[in-house]
């Protein structure tokens, strides 16, 4: 493995993508269990967080002491953005991750995420003010350009590292794609040249197969899964083992997988209490009876059921599937 990543803690060169609502501190910890170089919080605003709203604390709880764990903040104020990091600090976090990438309108409304793409300047104070409040490896998250007038990203990443930024991780997507077309991974290799710090590739990373692919042209030191990982927890170990990295991994069969989905289930209902994490965990269900195959009515019952009725109705797909067998 590439050293410069050893040197930052990773175990291995695979990590997991920041996704809001996705990857809380239940499902971090699911995927750390199989086994993951880096797995990065939920995106938390800067102020916000400092001003300790409830929302924020509730929805993050950052595992900042958890070790192989970053916590990643956005902002569009140095001040806030540094004093997140001096509170992060405080609070025992391994690494910090600044998000120059989310695309989303609430945020680069905001003049947050990737609209800090249009102004290299002002992302450069952001980055500035991070680093000097922590003795932390601060990294950053982004992408290949606003839109493709101005994949610029490789002039930004030099002046990042000469701030101090320890690592990046690139998305093979402009802002302006969202997350349509192809990642394009060779785009990202001018920026993996023209800095002297690994680089993670992001986007459309699946498997091994799409893991090998993205580093062969991209020319990056790891690789970062996002998307991938959904209702599929083992991915990101399954592709360092594919890559040479941690042992092997024993995918779940169908009967393991519900198992599987209920240990995750009752986990985010445990941390967020039955009503929110009944709702926070729909989601994840729903990708998990997408690998089952579960019918469609069968699907809705377990979607809509009660917390309480959710492991004997997914219990129940599996004695479904038994019958059609």
């Amino acid at each position: 493995m590439d050293t410069r990543l050893g040197a930052l803690g990773l175990s291995t060169p695979v990590a997991l993508a920041p996704m809001a609502g996705i990857t809380d501190l239940p499902t971090r910890a699911l995927v750390q269990g199989f086994g993951v170089g880096l797995v990065v919080s939920e995106m938390v605003a800067s102020r916000e967080m400092v001003e300790a709203k409830p929302s924020v604390r509730d929805r993050a709880e950052l595992g900042a002491r958890v070790e192989g764990t970053s916590v990643q903040i956005a902002g569009r104020d140095g001040y806030w953005m540094g004093e997140a990091a001096r509170v992060l600090t405080d609070q025992g976090a391994r690494m910090i991750d600044i998000n120059m990438g989310c695309p989303a309108k609430k945020v680069t409304g905001g003049y947050s995420g990737s609209a800090l793409l249009r102004d290299h300047d002002r992302a450069l104070r952001l980055i500035e003010a991070v680093v000097a409040a922590t003795d932390l490896p601060v990294t950053l998250k982004t992408r290949l350009g606003w839109d493709d007038d101005s994949r610029d990203t490789a002039a930004l990443a030099r002046r990042a590292e000469d701030a101090g930024v320890r690592m990046l991780t690139i998305h093979g997507r402009t802002r302006c794609q969202f997350y349509k077309g192809a990642a394009d991974w060779a785009a990202i290799r001018p920026i993996v040249e023209a800095v002297g710090i690994p680089v993670l590739a992001n986007g459309d990373i699946v498997d091994t197969v799409t893991a090998r692919a993205a580093l062969a042209a991209s020319g990056a030191a790891g690789v970062m899964v996002g998307r991938g990982f959904q209702g599929r927890p083992w991915v990101p170990a399954e592709i360092a083992h594919g890559l040479g990295y941690g042992p092997a991994v024993e995918v779940p069969t169908a009967e393991g997988l519900v198992e599987l989905a209920l240990r995750h289930h009752a986990a985010i209902v445990d941390f967020y209490g039955p009503a929110l994490g009944g709702r926070v965990a729909r989601k994840h269900l729903g990708w998990y009876m997408d690998d089952l195959g579960v019918a469609p009515g069968l699907r809705r019952a377990v979607l809509t059921a009660d917390v309480a009725d959710v492991p004997r109705l997914l219990r129940a797909t599996q004695d479904a599937r038994a019958e059609v067998a």
